[in-house]
């Protein structure tokens, strides 16, 4: 391990094992590299020079469990882009809680670390900015995407301190992240946005942004480096199954079968069976009639609704994993073993797999693991220990959201989230499937319908920033302008902040 210090945005030492390291007088980002190519097989740690006696080394080890990490730690209450950068990006990965191990890209230059090996894979892809804190978030945004699990880490310093500090509005360098790491058009409504809602007219920084290009990696760069977990921990291979079913008799056989022939079987397949006809009985003989090679727990209740039946699954879930399908998926033969040989090589506890419906064009698929915006609640596997105490918030039922929302709980706790290529699952979307009884919402019979649906403004207002939100309002508006009727722009907005307006009102209404 390397441990560079630096103060004032220059190095002022670099040891290793308590040995003094040469450095050269240029940028930390170049020294970082340097630095990398003389030690290819090290963990680099940067910090600054008056964080030295906080420095965390006991946690090293279990923080940057594979080299495909990097993490740091800000002590202020600001990240170094303002919360502007919410205008732009509607990703889970600006509201970071700082308490917890949380996936962003926004970086620190305060304390953090990233394998030499990743450092010598980028180094002919990435610039060396001179502003550190600079380098370090267009790196991690850039990386992020091709597999590198980017994270604020607390646990990299033994003694937490919060700098209260004002935040600085940074509108160059604001722009030219945006036109180097976003598609140009969200320069233009990061312009139109602080406008509107900030009364900025940041005409000069608009301008100087478009002289710079947009800056990519190759899919490739990161692939030949390993995510091998170091600890060499064996991880319990026991896994329940949970399935809301609701109409779905001959698809939900069919997923049995795939389970029954699974190379590592499960140990249990939780079903909640879904009739909102009072009279009616199950239609599942087949759970009775057959010999499964698991225990089958099966619910039948007179309720419908994919958030109460998942709950109910969850209390019944006794093993180490959980298998969260749906009830029209079909999987090969070792699904559940090739997944549990990506949640070794990872040990992250929470993986959403590949899921697609049939035909779906083989160029739109994804072809690495990274951390996932989202979360699947039909094709995902999650630590149990880690979902006991969440439940699915009803107030998203019939609604959309409730997948999202979960995904932010378990992020809120500390739990990451990643999307894996492989194993794939298919997803049949059977026609059968859905809101057999259509409820009528609360929201249906208002003059001014809400737009977008409570449910999604619910969402937004429970995780995302004001900024965020926003900056979905702004290209809601322009979205939703080419498909609607009133093409006065006068008349359309005053509707639109009226359909906003009802969102909000109903988004709170549900939320109590």
């Amino acid at each position: 391990m390397i441990v560079i210090y630096h103060q004032n945005n220059r190095v002022v030492e670099v040891l290793t094992e308590g040995k003094n390291i040469d450095f050269s007088n240029k940028s930390i980002a170049e020294n970082l590299f340097s630095i990398a190519k003389e030690y290819p097989d090290h963990l680099m740690i940067w910090c600054r020079l008056d964080l030295k006696s906080y420095l965390n080394y006991s946690n090293l080890q279990d923080i940057f469990h594979h080299d495909k990490i990097m993490a740091s730690y800000t002590l202020s209450t600001n990240f170094f882009l303002p919360e502007t950068i919410g205008y732009v990006d509607e990703s889970p990965f600006l509201n970071v809680k700082k308490d917890v191990s949380y996936p962003t890209w926004q970086m620190s230059g305060d304390v953090g670390g990233i394998s030499a090996l990743v450092l010598n894979a980028l180094y002919k892809e990435v610039q060396k900015d001179s502003n550190f804190d600079y380098f370090l978030n267009s790196l991690a945004k850039l990386a992020m995407l091709r597999g590198l699990l980017c994270y604020s880490e607390p646990k990299l310093l033994s003694e937490k301190k919060t700098i209260k500090e004002k935040s600085e509005k940074r509108s160059f360098l604001l722009f030219r992240f945006v036109k180097q790491h976003y598609k140009t058009r969200w320069t233009f409504l990061l312009f139109l946005n602080l406008l509107i809602y900030e009364k900025e007219l940041a005409i000069f920084p608009f301008i100087s942004s478009l002289f710079f290009k947009k800056r990519i990696l190759k899919e490739t760069t990161l692939h030949k480096i390993e995510s091998q977990y170091k600890n060499n921990k064996i991880i319990e291979k026991t896994i329940d199954v949970i399935i809301p079913t609701i109409g779905r008799k001959e698809c939900l056989y069919d997923v049995l079968k795939d389970l029954s022939n699974q190379t590592l079987l499960p140990q249990k397949v939780i079903i909640v069976e879904q009739n909102p006809d009072l009279n009616s009985v199950s239609e599942l003989d087949y759970i009775s009639d057959e010999n499964w090679p698991f225990q089958i727990k099966h619910k039948f209740i007179n309720q419908a609704g994919a958030c109460n039946a998942r709950n109910l699954a969850l209390t019944e879930v006794e093993h180490e994993w959980v298998f969260m399908a749906d009830d029209d998926i079909r999987i090969s033969n070792d699904f559940l073993d090739q997944a549990f040989k990506v949640l070794e090589k990872r040990i992250c506890e929470q993986i959403t797999f590949a899921c697609f419906e049939p035909n779906y064009p083989q160029n739109k698929k994804e072809k690495e693991i990274f951390q996932w915006e989202t979360f699947g609640s039909g094709c995902s596997i999650v630590r149990t220990k880690n979902v006991k105490s969440l439940f699915y918030n009803k107030s998203f039922e019939f609604g959309f959201g409730e997948d999202s929302d979960f995904g932010m709980q378990l992020r809120n706790l500390g739990h990451d989230i990643l999307y894996s290529p492989k194993p794939e699952i298919l997803h049949l979307k059977s026609p059968i499937g859905g809101f057999r009884t259509k409820p009528i919402l609360v929201w249906q019979k208002e003059v001014i319908q809400p737009k977008p649906s409570p449910t999604v403004m619910l969402y937004k207002i429970l995780h995302l920033t004001k900024q965020q939100i926003k900056g979905y309002k702004t290209v809601l508006f322009f979205k939703y302008y080419r498909v609607q009727t009133i093409k006065n722009p006068i008349k359309y907005f005053l509707k639109f902040n009226k359909q906003w307006d009802s969102s909000i009102f109903w988004a709170n209404q549900i939320k109590k």
